[in-house]
Protein backbone atom coordinates (compact mmCIF):
# COMPACT_ATOMS: atom_id res chain seq x y z
CA UNK A 1 0.00 0.00 0.00
CA UNK A 2 1.12 3.27 -0.92
CA UNK A 3 1.56 6.40 1.84
CA UNK A 4 0.42 9.40 0.57
CA UNK A 5 1.44 12.30 2.55
CA UNK A 6 -0.90 15.53 2.92
CA UNK A 7 1.19 18.86 3.86
CA UNK A 8 -1.85 21.20 3.81
CA UNK A 9 0.16 23.66 1.23
CA UNK A 10 0.44 23.79 -2.99
CA UNK A 11 2.82 22.47 -4.93
CA UNK A 12 6.00 25.08 -5.29
CA UNK A 13 5.71 25.77 -8.76
CA UNK A 14 9.18 25.27 -10.76
CA UNK A 15 11.51 28.31 -12.00
CA UNK A 16 12.61 28.94 -14.94
CA UNK A 17 14.66 32.34 -14.62
CA UNK A 18 15.49 32.62 -18.67
CA UNK A 19 11.29 32.01 -19.06
CA UNK A 20 10.56 34.58 -16.37
CA UNK A 21 13.02 37.11 -18.21
CA UNK A 22 12.14 36.75 -21.74
CA UNK A 23 8.20 37.00 -20.34
CA UNK A 24 8.60 40.17 -18.58
CA UNK A 25 10.59 41.66 -21.54
CA UNK A 26 7.59 40.96 -23.94
CA UNK A 27 5.57 42.07 -21.66
CA UNK A 28 7.14 45.87 -21.61
CA UNK A 29 7.78 45.40 -25.51
CA UNK A 30 4.10 45.03 -25.78
CA UNK A 31 3.05 48.05 -23.43
CA UNK A 32 5.28 50.88 -25.18
CA UNK A 33 3.50 49.47 -28.49
CA UNK A 34 0.35 50.20 -27.02
CA UNK A 35 0.92 53.35 -25.52
CA UNK A 36 2.42 54.31 -29.19
CA UNK A 37 -0.47 53.43 -31.11
CA UNK A 38 -2.35 55.58 -28.55
CA UNK A 39 -0.24 58.45 -29.26
CA UNK A 40 -0.52 58.09 -33.32
CA UNK A 41 -3.98 57.60 -33.51
CA UNK A 42 -4.51 61.12 -31.61
CA UNK A 43 -3.04 62.73 -34.28
CA UNK A 44 -1.31 66.34 -34.31
CA UNK A 45 -3.58 68.02 -32.45
CA UNK A 46 -2.83 66.05 -29.59
CA UNK A 47 1.02 66.80 -30.11
CA UNK A 48 0.08 70.28 -30.03
CA UNK A 49 -2.30 69.92 -26.97
CA UNK A 50 0.58 68.18 -25.63
CA UNK A 51 3.09 71.08 -26.25
CA UNK A 52 1.56 74.65 -26.95
CA UNK A 53 3.44 77.13 -28.27
CA UNK A 54 5.33 79.71 -26.45
CA UNK A 55 3.43 82.79 -26.36
CA UNK A 56 6.17 84.91 -27.87
CA UNK A 57 5.30 82.64 -30.81
CA UNK A 58 1.61 83.72 -30.72
CA UNK A 59 1.86 87.45 -29.92
CA UNK A 60 5.30 88.17 -31.44
CA UNK A 61 5.04 90.85 -34.82
CA UNK A 62 7.42 89.57 -37.57
CA UNK A 63 9.56 92.52 -38.42
CA UNK A 64 8.98 94.52 -41.94
CA UNK A 65 10.76 94.31 -44.56
CA UNK A 66 9.26 98.01 -45.89
CA UNK A 67 8.20 101.22 -45.52
CA UNK A 68 6.08 103.15 -47.22
CA UNK A 69 4.81 106.59 -46.71
CA UNK A 70 1.81 108.52 -48.00
CA UNK A 71 2.37 112.28 -47.32
CA UNK A 72 -1.10 113.30 -48.59
CA UNK A 73 -2.51 111.02 -46.18
CA UNK A 74 0.10 111.60 -43.37
CA UNK A 75 0.13 107.58 -43.07
CA UNK A 76 2.98 104.99 -42.65
CA UNK A 77 2.70 101.69 -43.21
CA UNK A 78 5.12 98.86 -41.96
CA UNK A 79 4.46 96.04 -44.39
CA UNK A 80 5.77 92.68 -44.71
CA UNK A 81 5.83 90.24 -47.93
CA UNK A 82 3.40 93.37 -49.30
CA UNK A 83 0.92 92.75 -45.81
CA UNK A 84 0.66 95.76 -43.75
CA UNK A 85 1.35 95.21 -40.29
CA UNK A 86 1.11 98.30 -38.97
CA UNK A 87 -0.13 101.79 -39.39
CA UNK A 88 0.84 104.85 -38.13
CA UNK A 89 0.12 108.89 -37.87
CA UNK A 90 2.96 110.68 -39.32
CA UNK A 91 3.42 114.99 -39.64
CA UNK A 92 5.96 115.90 -42.12
CA UNK A 93 8.15 119.06 -43.02
CA UNK A 94 5.98 122.53 -42.67
CA UNK A 95 5.94 122.81 -46.66
CA UNK A 96 4.62 118.83 -47.07
CA UNK A 97 3.34 119.74 -50.47
CA UNK A 98 5.59 118.86 -53.38
CA UNK A 99 9.48 117.36 -53.77
CA UNK A 100 12.12 117.74 -51.66
CA UNK A 101 14.55 120.24 -54.33
CA UNK A 102 17.00 122.20 -51.53
CA UNK A 103 18.53 122.50 -48.29
CA UNK A 104 16.05 124.47 -45.61
CA UNK A 105 12.72 124.47 -48.04
CA UNK A 106 10.91 122.01 -45.61
CA UNK A 107 9.60 119.55 -47.65
CA UNK A 108 9.72 115.69 -47.49
CA UNK A 109 11.07 113.91 -50.06
CA UNK A 110 9.76 111.37 -52.47
CA UNK A 111 11.27 108.40 -54.12
CA UNK A 112 12.48 105.30 -52.78
CA UNK A 113 15.12 104.93 -50.32
CA UNK A 114 16.00 103.02 -47.44
CA UNK A 115 16.87 102.82 -43.51
CA UNK A 116 20.96 103.20 -43.52
CA UNK A 117 21.65 104.34 -39.78
CA UNK A 118 19.57 105.28 -36.49
CA UNK A 119 20.47 107.52 -33.47
CA UNK A 120 19.49 107.20 -30.11
CA UNK A 121 21.36 110.55 -29.15
CA UNK A 122 20.01 112.90 -31.43
CA UNK A 123 17.50 115.59 -30.10
CA UNK A 124 14.54 113.62 -30.52
CA UNK A 125 12.86 110.20 -28.94
CA UNK A 126 14.79 108.25 -31.38
CA UNK A 127 15.75 108.03 -34.83
CA UNK A 128 15.82 106.12 -38.30
CA UNK A 129 18.62 107.86 -40.78
CA UNK A 130 17.13 108.00 -44.23
CA UNK A 131 19.08 108.06 -46.98
CA UNK A 132 18.41 111.02 -48.77
CA UNK A 133 19.69 112.26 -51.16
CA UNK A 134 20.27 109.27 -53.89
CA UNK A 135 21.48 110.27 -57.26
CA UNK A 136 17.96 111.53 -58.51
CA UNK A 137 17.73 114.25 -55.77
CA UNK A 138 21.36 115.10 -56.16
CA UNK A 139 21.07 115.80 -60.05
CA UNK A 140 17.77 117.77 -59.21
CA UNK A 141 19.66 119.88 -57.11
CA UNK A 142 22.53 120.15 -58.95
CA UNK A 143 20.26 121.28 -61.94
CA UNK A 144 18.44 124.13 -59.68
CA UNK A 145 22.32 125.06 -58.50
CA UNK A 146 21.59 124.35 -55.10
CA UNK A 147 22.22 122.17 -52.30
CA UNK A 148 20.07 118.92 -51.91
CA UNK A 149 20.29 118.94 -48.19
CA UNK A 150 20.40 116.38 -46.13
CA UNK A 151 19.60 114.27 -42.85
CA UNK A 152 16.25 113.16 -43.20
CA UNK A 153 14.85 111.12 -40.29
CA UNK A 154 11.99 109.24 -39.13
CA UNK A 155 11.55 110.34 -35.69
CA UNK A 156 10.05 111.08 -32.40
CA UNK A 157 9.14 114.01 -30.36
CA UNK A 158 11.70 116.30 -29.75
CA UNK A 159 13.64 115.68 -26.06
CA UNK A 160 13.12 119.09 -24.76
CA UNK A 161 9.23 120.15 -25.25
CA UNK A 162 7.23 122.92 -23.41
CA UNK A 163 3.78 123.47 -23.94
CA UNK A 164 3.41 125.59 -26.88
CA UNK A 165 5.84 122.78 -28.23
CA UNK A 166 3.06 120.30 -27.47
CA UNK A 167 0.53 121.96 -29.36
CA UNK A 168 2.26 122.44 -32.75
CA UNK A 169 2.91 118.66 -32.83
CA UNK A 170 -0.29 118.60 -33.97
CA UNK A 171 0.53 119.81 -37.33
CA UNK A 172 3.27 119.29 -39.83
CA UNK A 173 6.09 120.81 -37.90
CA UNK A 174 9.57 118.97 -39.24
CA UNK A 175 12.14 120.47 -41.45
CA UNK A 176 11.38 117.77 -44.05
CA UNK A 177 11.63 114.77 -41.61
CA UNK A 178 8.80 111.94 -41.04
CA UNK A 179 8.14 112.65 -37.16
CA UNK A 180 5.68 110.14 -35.40
CA UNK A 181 4.39 110.10 -31.44
CA UNK A 182 7.14 108.34 -28.97
CA UNK A 183 5.10 104.93 -28.49
CA UNK A 184 4.52 104.72 -32.28
CA UNK A 185 8.51 105.25 -32.73
CA UNK A 186 9.46 103.10 -30.22
CA UNK A 187 7.56 100.41 -31.97
CA UNK A 188 8.85 101.06 -35.23
CA UNK A 189 12.44 101.00 -34.13
CA UNK A 190 11.94 97.01 -33.08
CA UNK A 191 10.11 96.27 -35.98
CA UNK A 192 12.36 97.81 -38.76
CA UNK A 193 16.23 96.63 -39.55
CA UNK A 194 18.63 98.91 -40.95
CA UNK A 195 18.41 98.25 -45.01
CA UNK A 196 14.80 98.34 -44.93
CA UNK A 197 13.25 99.97 -47.82
CA UNK A 198 11.18 103.40 -47.79
CA UNK A 199 9.09 104.13 -49.97
CA UNK A 200 7.38 107.72 -50.30
CA UNK A 201 4.77 108.96 -52.35
CA UNK A 202 2.86 112.45 -52.64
Amino acid sequence: MALHVFSGYPPIPYLNPVRDFLFQRISAVAVGAALCGLLLSAGPAATAAASPAADWEKYATPKADSIVVYKSARLLQLRRNGQVIRSYHVALGRHPTGQKLEEGDGRTPEGTYFIDKRDMASKYHLALHISYPEKADIARAAAAGVSPGGNILIHGEPNILNDEGKSHLLKDWTAGCIALKNRDVDEIWRLVDDGTTVNIYP
